[in-house]
């Protein structure tokens, strides 16, 4: 009888599988976190409060810098290793949704955000006049985790769980995960910043609940990036994951590039943005004179198919549209020929909508984990077939695991 490679695959074998099938970014912020921390140990650099996230010498200083290396420098082994851990199936899990550029950009937008509401906190309690506490300011703060509790909230956000799992141990409200990881580490381990992870908490429903929508760039953005030529190296890496194009699925926020005047966007925006405050979930689909929004999806390069599907030409058409039009102008015959064109592909996405929820529903049915249906029928350009030949060939290797 020929042997089963698979289960007879030694260690080595299993750690490189488990390796490819992290998505580019992620797997290189865990490079880049590990080999800091490696280099630091090798000459014997521990001078943390020169890069850590320090309130009074941002503030007295003006040390922008260490928004971002505190969160790349870590203070032990167990702590570079728990970090990145908890960053692998996080990572994994959004860049699949988003794509890698999109990733990139949030790290660094969740990274910034976290660092200006960390500081303004901490100078807010420790100067109020009711209770102050002066050494909240002297706190040095360093570590990726901040940014993971960003993505925890975000990827519950998305998947769109009622529950999970703390440890294995038992099960809580998915809404409640994050706060009560939260207490649960302040009890379990020492040192642990208690404000750097609240404001990562924070960062990250603000995220959701479309509070960032203006510091996000549109679809058009991200595709430019995609297509520079000094990119073109990583582009074509087997673990890249494009912006644009794919299945759209879930809802992601994103700022619509419109060429309206600034008292209009504040205007239509601000009921929009003071209603997302209300944690309630819907998926809103595109009506008349609304903007839509235009989620990136997993779609690797070598994908099948080369004609883009309805979902992606009115996607694109939709972005053309927004970035060469202007809602206070008189729109020319063409502008109208455009929008009539764009009503047209938004039934068609709509249909494909319906078809695509059909499709998730039997594979569910078929005892498939949602998000990882999901992701497979995306993935899979709607195909059952091939979405079902993704899931099997992933609950194979998790079985060899």
């Amino acid at each position: 009888m020929r042997p089963n490679i698979i289960t007879e695959a030694g260690i080595p074998t299993r750690l490189n599988q488990w390796w490819s099938s992290i998505p580019f970014v992620t797997s290189g912020v865990v490079l880049m976190c590990g080999v800091i921390y490696l280099l630091c140990l090798l000459i014997g650099y521990d001078s943390y409060a020169e890069i850590c996230f320090l309130p009074s010498a941002v503030a007295s200083h003006f040390q922008v810098y260490r928004f971002y290396t505190s969160v790349l420098f870590h203070g032990s082994l167990l702590h570079v290793l728990f970090n990145m851990l908890a960053l692998v199936p996080l990572g994994t899990e959004l860049e699949r949704i988003m794509g890698s550029v999109r990733l990139l950009f949030l790290m660094f937008l969740l990274a910034t955000t976290n660092a200006i509401l960390h500081l303004t906190i901490a100078f807010l309690v420790a100067y109020n006049p009711l209770y102050p506490v002066p050494n909240l300011v002297n706190e040095c703060s360093i570590g990726f985790s901040g940014v993971i509790f960003s993505m925890i909230v975000i990827e519950t956000s998305l998947s769109g769980v009622q529950s999970r799992s703390v440890f294995g141990l038992f099960n809580v409200p998915a809404k409640w995960y994050a706060w009560i990881l939260l207490v649960l580490f302040q009890f379990l381990a020492r040192n642990i910043s208690l404000l750097g992870h609240l404001c990562g908490i924070l960062s990250g429903f603000a995220y959701t609940y479309g509070l960032f929508n203006y510091l996000l760039p549109g679809p058009s953005f991200y595709s430019k990036i995609e297509g520079l030529p000094a990119l073109s190296v990583c582009v074509r890496r087997p673990g890249f994951i494009m912006c644009t194009g794919g299945t759209t699925y879930g809802q992601l926020p994103t700022y619509s590039n419109t060429s309206a005047a600034p008292s209009a966007l504040i205007s239509e925006n601000f009921l929009r943005n003071i209603s997302s405050w209300m944690p309630s979930r819907h998926t809103a689909t595109a009506q008349e004179g609304e903007d839509p929004r235009f989620p990136g999806r997993a779609r690797t390069l070598g994908s099948a198919g080369t004609e883009p599907t309805a979902r992606e030409a009115s996607a694109h058409l939709h972005a053309r549209l927004l970035d060469n039009t202007t809602p206070s102008d008189p729109l020319t015959n063409t502008q109208h020929t455009a929008v009539n064109t764009v009503r047209a592909d938004a039934t068609v996405a709509a249909e494909q909508v319906d078809t695509f929820d059909e499709e998730l529903k039997k594979l569910i049915g078929m005892d498939f984990e949602k998000t990882q249906a999901e992701v497979a029928l995306a993935a899979a350009d709607g195909d059952p077939n091939v979405a079902i030949e993704i899931l099997m060939s992933q609950q194979k290797q998790q079985c060899a695991a």
